[in-house]
């Protein structure tokens, strides 16, 4: 009597056929081997990410703006009274302001001319006082307030 070949992989050795739905079972990946690390080896760090992160990029923003407004306003203050030298020309900011700004004495803006320019804080009964004294003073204007304190005596532009 003969029996019937086997059925499925004559080559299998003690497999049994999965089940419908079931992964094949294939040789379970050992450590050591590739795409796996050996066991107690260190792990490697992550990628880092792209360098220029939201962060990066508004902290840039905001030290561009900070600049921008500082160096603004220095350009702004440089033709202001309180850099004004005897000899130089003056203009009124603005026909609301009672700031002045410096100006060429050449310019048609030109107002007037300094001619004293004393520190310290004057009232206006002290800051006429002191101008009278100057010859050819016309007016004069006092910086009184924040930052320095300054009474320039002016004349004919």
């Amino acid at each position: 009597m003969t029996t019937p070949p086997p059925q499925g992989n004559p080559f299998a050795q003690g497999q049994q056929p999965q089940p419908y739905g079931q992964p094949p079972q294939g040789f379970p990946q050992q450590a050591g081997q590739p795409g796996f690390p050996a066991p107690g080896a260190p792990v490697p760090p992550e990628q880092p990410r792209s360098k220029w992160g939201f962060k990066k990029i508004k902290n840039i923003v905001v030290v561009v703006a900070v600049l921008s407004i500082a160096i603004g306003g220095y350009i702004a203050s440089r033709d202001d009274a309180d850099q004004a030298k005897v000899g130089d020309c003056l203009k009124a900011a603005s026909s609301s302001s009672d700031r002045m700004e410096v100006v060429d004495c050449s310019s048609a803006e030109a107002e007037a001319k300094v001619l004293k320019k004393v520190p310290g804080n004057f009232i206006s009964l002290t800051a006429e006082t002191e101008c009278r004294k100057v010859k050819g003073a016309t007016g004069f204007y006092a910086e009184t307030g924040d930052g320095e304190e300054f009474l320039l005596c002016l004349g004919d532009a």
